[in-house]
């Protein structure tokens, strides 16, 4: 027995769990507030991919007369999917690996619609191994099933997505009513089956719904309704990036009927009012806060408790769920792509809200953006470790909005003093910051990737995006990513006010030059939305567009609005991810960019060498004092040798550094080598303290003169090039 359950409704990720259940349960635990949390997503997903959910998914009579091809296939190879379906679940679980020769012999998967793309696609395999081979045609082998589902069972079905369209900018709750007040679906049996057996195990006193996507609503919804209907005593509440973002207005009271409760922005004090009042008749204290009183929808904030401090929250607690259970899936042959959906990651958080806060198109005037709040490296470090201790998992996701140069860096080194083997990964902007120095030191201490904002490849539209980066800026930063051996990926749009056509086509231009030059190796296009919450939702005049305004009782963040350009935008969808799909995969580079569209564009403006020049710059020998200077390399080898030329002799010493991957050898004067070795033994990578670039000139010149002359000589810039001295 548990005071709270808490619930991810279906569905979010096939491969991890979404965090917020974790955050919260972690929370909870610094207050001795006992909870259970359950993924209904991947738990409803595993009944469904299952031998018995599929032969009842076949066990449904279908027209086959009247129905698709693609159907008629799958239902004929029926005896197929159920026989292999078990297989390919633990193969996918990462619990039977050695049934990736079976399935890449091409003949032991039933085929259907997916399997058309594997003739574009073969040679992509030649950079896959035979497990992400293999886990790429399982997943084209569940989606020929999800097809299925989607034609014959339930038309809402969605990997990652459930019901979605009834979440999309649902400023009516009319039709989400319409749905809940309606049969239960085929998925909803399932989820709901799960649902009644969690509740009788934990038998909770509230039981708390994260919404974090429109692709979890009705599902929330339809739990909470069971919910109400069988367990009347029990409270529910919703929050979550949903709520936060869409039911800020919210008025209807019809939505009450399901929730007790809709709390919004960060989670732990709210719960934990929550908690307090179900004991209390009177004096009850809320923060941001939706309920019913006197048969009208009110808004209580009336705590004048703050906010917990981000070090305060607790370590993220995974336990209850269901970890070696998720499946690990390959869309697509791009190895930065796999990171959302392959592999089990540790969710963590650097800093709170977004430390820049300025994008137009983003919703910083909510406190999920606008409260910064960073967190010490060696708090978070010390949560990984206790998160590898927990879940036996050492993959992180820093899952911030952006994560801050600095303190990236000092993970970086807090990592690396304490010899801990991780992989992780994050969201940037795309800073001058990211030197190539810290690019390096990122990738030693484990990251394998980053993703961050291009947004508009024009500066005239990241001026007034104010994004605060230009295009060169984020063409070096991606090729000190590129050459420190980290993966890039961008998020791209088409479609912001005032952006022209000749803008789009531009931008596609940068776009190829940037995947042509091997400098970004994974994007995503998406379509300009305008947000209740941004400066463009609240100012929308300043950005020439008008907002086509409706009557707000349920969800409200995107607006729909014309814009004075009068483009429709969204004619360049399919031309701009189909021309992507294939720099991603490294080829067609040579092809016109017309010929990705089905209509008249304009020729690009931007030179065929633009992102190349963009990359020639000239050395800096600029001394930065306050630089910390890293020094990586523990495996020091001194050989002394006189150097002898027209009868005047030199004491030499030949310095080799034995790198993971290769060997620099440097000469120098013999007592500067030996000075710059005892600087080695002095300054190890793991020390806490860290020697700055003044400090060290000042011990130089103690001894010797010219300290630049020696910094700037090429052995030393030799061993800068190799990785083996940083300055930071």
């Amino acid at each position: 027995m548990k005071d709270l359950l808490l619930i991810t409704p279906p569905f979010t990720q096939l491969n991890t769990p979404y965090p917020a259940t974790a955050y919260i349960k972690g929370f909870l635990n610094t207050k001795n507030i006992s909870s259970y949390q359950i993924d209904l997503g991947i738990e409803v997903i595993l009944e469904l991919f299952s031998k018995d959910g599929i032969r009842r998914i076949f066990a449904k009579a279908i027209d086959l007369k009247n129905t698709s091809e693609n159907s008629q296939r799958i239902f004929a190879l029926r005896d197929e999917y159920i026989k292999t379906i078990d297989q390919v679940i633990l193969f996918l679980q990462n619990r039977n690996p050695t049934l990736a020769r079976q399935i890449c012999s091409m003949n032991f998967l039933p085929e259907a619609s997916r399997f058309n793309q594997l003739d574009d696609m073969e040679f992509a395999f030649g950079n896959m191994g035979l497990q992400d081979k293999a886990k790429h045609l399982a997943t084209l082998y569940l989606e020929d099933l999800s097809d299925y589902i989607l034609e014959h069972i339930d038309s809402d079905f969605g990997f990652s997505r459930y019901a979605e369209r009834l979440g999309k900018s649902a400023n009516s709750f009319d039709e989400l009513y319409l749905k809940l007040n309606s049969d239960q679906t085929f998925i909803d049996e399932i989820t709901l089956k799960i649902l009644h057996k969690k509740i009788e195990m934990v038998q909770p006193k509230l039981v708390c719904f994260s919404v974090p996507f429109p692709g979890n609503l009705y599902s929330a919804f339809r739990c909470a309704k069971y919910i109400k209907e069988n367990y009347p005593h029990v409270k529910t509440a919703m929050g979550g990036g949903f709520p936060n973002t869409e039911l800020r207005e919210v008025k209807d009271k019809r939505v009450f009927e399901f929730f007790d409760f809709i709390t919004l922005d960060d989670g732990e004090l709210p719960l934990e009012l929550l908690y307090e009042n179900l004991d209390k008749s009177e004096n009850l204290e809320f923060k941001r806060t939706f309920l019913i009183e006197n048969d009208e929808v009110v808004y209580k904030n009336n705590s004048t408790k703050h906010d917990y401090k981000q070090a305060q929250v607790g370590t993220p607690d995974y336990s209850d769920l269901q970890l070696d259970q998720y499946i690990s899936v390959i869309e697509i042959a791009n190895p930065m792509h796999s990171l959302w959906s392959d592999g089990r990651w540790n969710k963590l958080t650097m800093a709170h809200g977004c430390y820049w806060g300025k994008c137009t198109f983003c919703d910083i005037s909510l406190d999920y953006i606008k409260i910064y709040e960073p967190i010490s490296a060696k708090i978070l470090v010390d949560r990984m470790e206790e998160l590898i201790q927990t879940t036996g998992e050492t993959g992180f996701h820093f899952v911030d909005e952006a994560a801050p140069p600095a303190l990236m860096r000092e993970v970086a080194l807090e990592i690396l003093r304490r010899n801990l083997i991780v992989t992780w990964w994050t969201n940037i902007r795309f800073e001058k910051s990211f030197t190539k120095d810290l690019c390096f030191l990122l990738k030693l201490s484990g990251c394998v990737a980053v993703s961050g904002g291009l947004e508009v490849a024009s500066d005239r539209l990241l001026k007034l995006i104010d994004k605060g980066i230009s295009v060169e800026q984020v063409a070096q930063v991606t090729r000190n990513f590129t050459e420190a051996g980290v993966m890039i990926h961008a998020y791209l749009m088409y479609g912001y006010p005032t952006q022209t056509i000749q803008e789009t086509v531009d931008s596609l231009e940068m776009v190829r030059q940037l995947f042509e030059m091997g400098i970004l190796q994974s994007g995503f296009w998406h379509q300009f939305a305008m947000t209740a919450h941004s400066p463009v939702g609240l100012n929308p005049e300043e950005f020439g567009i008008t907002p086509i305004k409706q009557e707000i009782l349920f969800a409200n963040n995107d607006i729909d609005f014309t814009d004075r350009t009068g483009i429709d935008h969204s004619k360049f969808s399919f031309g701009l991810k189909k021309s992507l799909f294939n720099y991603m995969h490294g080829i067609n580079f040579e092809i016109p960019l017309q010929d990705w569209f089905d209509f008249k564009i304009p020729k690009t403006t931007i030179h065929p060498d633009y992102i190349h020049d963009c990359l020639l710059e000239e050395d800096n020998f600029v001394i930065k004092s306050n630089s910390k200077i890293i020094f990586l390399s523990k495996n020091v080898i001194a050989e002394n040798y006189i150097k002898t030329k027209k009868q005047n002799s030199w004491a030499y010493t030949r310095i080799t550094f034995h790198l993971k991957t290769n060997v620099v050898a440097i000469d120098l004067e013999q007592e500067k080598a030996e000075w710059l070795i005892k600087v080695f033994s002095e300054n190890p990578v793991d020390s806490s303290k860290k020697i700055t670039l003044q400090q060290l000139k000042i011990q130089f010149e103690e001894i010797f003169e010219d300290f630049e002359l020696f910094w700037f000589s090429k052995p030393i810039q030799k061993l800068k090039d190799n990785g083996v001295i940083l300055s930071l």
